[in-house]
C-alpha cells in the first residue's frame, strides 16, 4: 500500500504516524495537491490528501476514515482509539477539535499565499476559531495528569493535537504562543521527541501564489 501526500500536512502526517506506531509498512508518495494534482486525481477525484491506496487498488480518503480502517486492521487491543462508549466519544471530540483547527490553519495559509488581497472578515473568523480551539485544548491537556490525553498510552487525539500544533506554529507563529499555552507546548514537545515523530516530519512548504 502507499500513502499519498506530503508530511507538512498535519492530516497526512497523522496517518503516517499511526501507521508507524502500528508497525504497518507503506510506501510514501510525497505528491503535492498543486504540482501533482493530476496524479492524485487518478486515485482521489477530490485531488486531496491524505489518500491511502491499498494493495488491491482500493483508495481510502480523508484522515479519519483512513484511521478507522487502520484501527480495524490492527484490532481493538492494539487500536489507539477505544472501540465504543464514552471513552471513544471523548477522544473523537478532541480529534475533531484538533483537525478542525488544522482546517482553519490551512485555510489561512491559502488565504495568505493565493489571494492578492486577503478577506479581513474571513481571516478574523479563522483566527477566532483557532484561538477558541487552542483555549479548549489547553484546558483539556492541563487537566490530564497522565503522559497522554487519555492515559499512559498515545492515542489518535494526541497525534492529531501534536500535528496541528506543529503546523500552526510553523504557518502562523503569532497564533500559537507557547507561553500562553504551556500544557499544549509541553504535549507537542513530548510527542515530537518520540522516534516516529522525529522520522515522519517535513518543514512547511506552502504553495506558491505565482
Amino acid at each position: 500500500m502507499f500513502l499519498i501526500g506530503q508530511y507538512d500536512s498535519p492530516f497526512v502526517r497523522r496517518v503516517a504516524l499511526a501507521m508507524r506506531f502500528y508497525g504497518i509498512a507503506f510506501e510514501h508518495k510525497p505528491w503535492s495537491t498543486f504540482g501533482d494534482a493530476d496524479k492524485i486525481a487518478s486515485y482521489n477525484p477530490l485531488r486531496r490528501v491524505p489518500t491511502l491506496v491499498l494493495g488491491n487498488g482500493e483508495a481510502l480518503i480523508e484522515s479519519t476514515a483512513i484511521l478507522d480502517y487502520l484501527d480495524e486492521t490492527v484490532g481493538p487491543e492494539q487500536a489507539m482509539l477505544p472501540a465504543r462508549g464514552e471513552a471513544r466519544r471523548k477522544q473523537l471530540r478532541l480529534c475533531a477539535l484538533a483537525t478542525g483547527l488544522g482546517d482553519k490553519a490551512v485555510s489561512l495559509v491559502y488565504e495568505r499565499v493565493l489571494r492578492k488581497e486577503q478577506l479581513k472578515l474571513w481571516v478574523e473568523r479563522c483566527e477566532a476559531q483557532i484561538g477558541g480551539v487552542l483555549a479548549v485544548l489547553e484546558r483539556e491537556r492541563a487537566a490530564a495528569k497522565t503522559p497522554y490525553l487519555f492515559g499512559e498510552r498515545i492515542g489518535h487525539a494526541d497525534i492529531a493535537v501534536a500535528c496541528v500544533l506543529r503546523f500552526t506554529g510553523e504557518a502562523h507563529a503569532g497564533l500559537f504562543d507557547a507561553a500562553r499555552y504551556p500544557a499544549l507546548a509541553a504535549h507537542a514537545a513530548h510527542c515530537e521527541a518520540l522516534p516516529p515523530f522525529r522520522e515522519i516530519v517535513q518543514p512547511l512548504a506552502p504553495p506558491s501564489g505565482d
